[in-house]
């Protein structure tokens, strides 16, 4: 084998390793599963431990959510209806729970939402956001669910 034939055969295991880490890192993108039992069950679970101490164990959130504190900080949004959550793909969602506010707004966004990255498996995260999705009316999952694979 020559020099330029192992030069392409390394880049060729580099392009299939990011395809791969590509892949399996956004595979779930657009298919949060609030359909199965046992992910929705899990996430239910993790979302009383986790999330909703701030966002309401009845995903109602904090009053006046809208409305910045005096230290210009945001109480937590509901994730029923009420909200905007629905209003956002699965991958945004994902990686707003997962990296934090912050990483998608910008370091001086003032937001007390911690990243989970270090806290919950991506496999976590999915089922929390399963748990949530689950709990909208069907109509408006599906729409959900539409306006992500039509992306």
């Amino acid at each position: 084998m020559n020099n330029g034939t192992k030069l392409g055969v390394a880049a060729g295991v580099v392009v299939l390793g990011t395809a791969i880490a590509f892949v399996s890192t956004n595979s779930a993108q657009g298919k949060i599963p609030y359909t199965d039992a046992k992910a929705v069950s899990a996430g239910k679970t993790i979302y009383q431990n986790e999330c909703a101490s701030c966002h309401g164990a009845d995903l109602k959130g904090e009053p006046d959510w809208q409305k910045r504190d005096e230290n210009g900080y945001l109480p937590a949004p509901p994730h029923d209806v009420s909200g905007h959550t629905w209003h956002h793909d699965d991958q945004l969602l994902f990686k707003l729970t997962k990296f934090g506010v912050q990483s998608i707004a910008g370091k001086e966004y003032k937001s007390n939402m911690p990243a989970f990255e270090k806290k919950l498996t991506d496999e976590q995260i999915w089922h929390v956001l399963a748990y949530i999705k689950s709990e909208w009316p069907k109509d408006l999952a599906q729409r959900h669910t539409e306006m992500v694979n039509n992306k």
